[in-house]
């Protein structure tokens, strides 16, 4: 056993990249539950963003084309989610879990011909001097242009919630439908719009994994990364800034086992394995502990004629 071999920075380093799938899909799926809408999809969606990224890098040689083919593939999943559930007004639960099914599966099929292949790199971001700093440089400059979006998305995810006309009327429709209809907003609409939202942002975070953190493709390697997004939601009481946290918390609980089994420490694999996700969500109940509430209307079905 070598824990000198840990390099602090590196790990840190290696965590905003871990953390970044988790948290694209978190903040996507946290617009879509203040909405008043539980999707169980993300699972799905990402997957399904991942095989679309990733095709579509391989065959243009464009990364940046890949990220944008997974996003309109996780939304246009996403869409189907949103007519079953404001159109059809399907059970939700059962919604998601069919959806999250399917894009498993579809994505298994989309992917038989592109296991073995290597996508194209994306450049990673080299700000003169600062890259250079350090300790600082290498943990917060220098990574790729996804990491950053993911932080900034965060933002202003916060401040559209927070202070925004469209952040007061998606949180209107979140806590009471038949009130915000009353008031003449358009709930159906504004799920819709959540809905795809969060699609995109799923698809973006399955693309991260196939094109940047393991540029390779591989059925089912998003891995629960869409289960622990909806954990991640409620357990950060459906706050922006907590999904940033509890991510960064799973992704450096993630590196760090990794860096553990390399240094030969003493534990079985298994429960290496096995401690970011225990650890994260020990951690965010004892972060929730302030009890706030979901959305009132989180779950309900709506129907303009009620």
């Amino acid at each position: 056993m070598d824990l000198s071999a840990i390099n602090p920075v590196l790990l840190i380093a290696s965590l905003m990249v871990a953390a970044t799938p988790l948290l694209l899909a978190a903040i996507g799926e946290l617009v879509v539950e203040k909405a008043g809408v539980l999707n169980l999809g993300v699972e799905g969606m990402m997957i399904i963003g991942a095989i679309c990224g990733f095709a579509i890098a391989v065959e243009t040689t464009n990364p940046y084309l890949g990220l944008l083919a997974a996003m309109a593939g996780g939304a246009v999943l996403s869409l189907l989610f949103a007519f079953l559930t404001q159109v059809a007004l399907a059970n939700q639960v059962a919604s998601g879990l069919a959806l999250t099914l399917f894009g498993l599966g579809l994505s298994a099929l989309m992917g038989q011909s592109y296991v073995g292949i290597k996508p194209p790199a994306m450049a990673k971001l080299d700000i003169p001097f600062l890259t250079d700093l350090p300790i600082i440089g290498p943990i917060l400059f220098g990574h790729d242009p996804v990491l950053y979006v993911g932080l900034a998305l965060t933002a202003a995810t916060w401040a559209l919630l927070k202070y925004s006309r469209l952040g007061l009327i998606l949180r209107a429709v979140g806590e009471n439908h038949e009130a915000a209809h009353a008031l003449g907003y358009h709930v159906v609409r504004t799920r819709v719009l959540a809905i795809l939202f969060g699609g995109a942002c799923a698809g973006l975070g399955g693309a991260y994994i196939s094109l940047i953190r393991v540029p390779q493709w591989t059925e089912g390697m998003t891995a629960g990364i869409g289960w622990i997004a909806l954990a991640l939601v409620v357990f950060a009481s459906w706050k922006p800034w907590r999904v940033l946290l509890g991510a960064y918390l799973f992704g450096g609980i993630n590196v760090l086992q990794l860096n553990l089994q390399a240094a030969g420490v003493a534990i079985p694999v298994e429960y290496l394995a096995m401690s970011p996700y225990l650890i994260t969500i020990l951690v965010l109940v004892i972060m929730s502990a302030d009890k706030s509430r979901a959305p009132a209307s989180l779950g309900r079905i709506f129907h303009a004629s009620q």
